[in-house]
């Protein structure tokens, strides 16, 4: 094929990077024909857009308001660290009795690692999460209705943040697409950031937890700020330097 344009090759490489998770350099220079240092600078162009993050030799897409990955997909990604992080995540209930669990891969892992020898009520808009609890017997499960979206299996809308807002929630466990110190916590729907900047208004405590690249990125819609966070819960692939940059802010940061 002829000489791509680079608009023409960076839609490529965007393309890619959606479909496959991560790009690679060498790869993309082959594929497309040019040069790797042709490559990189695509990315960084790409990376100054926001569509992409850069890592070390290649790049990995940023969710947005028109890309977001599905359960599925999240599943099969950077899983051993999700589940250090969740389970880290699980040893911050306390005393709490009442607890709100996010939407996402990451929550479930952390509902997984609950405890069931204790009475507990577990609030959730997430099909999957309500799911790992139907058998518990000391858990009592309340799932907010509303729309479900398909890509996560979770409830948004009115009828989700209406129903939020009536209770009082001892400590919320939150996911988000991107946390940055400017802009805090953000997400790529906004009826989804709804439903967490309500789960955070109703929680005593919130707990933040998600893995490394998460950090640094930005999505559409922001719903909480670093301050409002009790805990951020993630992996040691964040430099400790960072993690204190973070935790100047207000929050306890574990690193696991």
């Amino acid at each position: 094929m002829g000489e791509r344009t680079a608009e023409e090759r960076q839609r490529e490489i965007v393309r890619v990077a959606r479909a496959t998770g991560s790009v690679d350099v060498a790869v993309l220079a082959l594929e497309l024909g040019v040069a790797k240092e042709t490559v990189r600078r695509d990315l960084r162009a790409l990376e100054d857009h926001g569509l992409v993050r850069r890592t070390h030799g290649g790049a990995y897409p940023v969710e947005s308001a028109g890309f977001e990955t599905t359960l599925a997909f999240r599943a099969t990604s950077h899983v051993p660290e999700k589940r250090r992080i969740a389970a880290a995540a699980a040893e911050l209930i306390g005393d709490a009795e009442t607890v709100f669990v996010d939407e996402g891969f990451t929550p479930q892992l952390i509902a997984e690692d609950l405890p069931r020898d204790r009475p507990l009520t577990v609030v959730t808009a997430s099909l999957p999460v309500a799911g790992a609890f139907a058998e518990a017997e000391n858990v009592s499960v309340l799932l907010l209705g509303g729309r479900v979206r398909p890509g996560t299996l979770a409830t948004v809308d009115h009828w989700t943040t209406k129903m939020l807002a009536g209770f009082v929630i001892d400590l919320a466990f939150i996911g988000a697409n991107g946390i940055t110190r400017e802009h805090g916590l953000t997400t790529p729907d906004p009826a989804v950031s709804e439903v967490k900047a309500q789960a955070v208004r109703a929680a005593r405590r919130v707990v933040f937890a998600g893995v490394h690249t998460k950090f640094g990125a930005v999505s559409f819609c922001r719903f909480a700020e670093i301050g409002a966070l009790e805990a951020i819960v993630t992996s040691t692939l964040l430099p400790a330097s960072e993690a204190h940059r973070y935790s100047l802010l207000g929050p306890q940061v574990i690193r696991v």
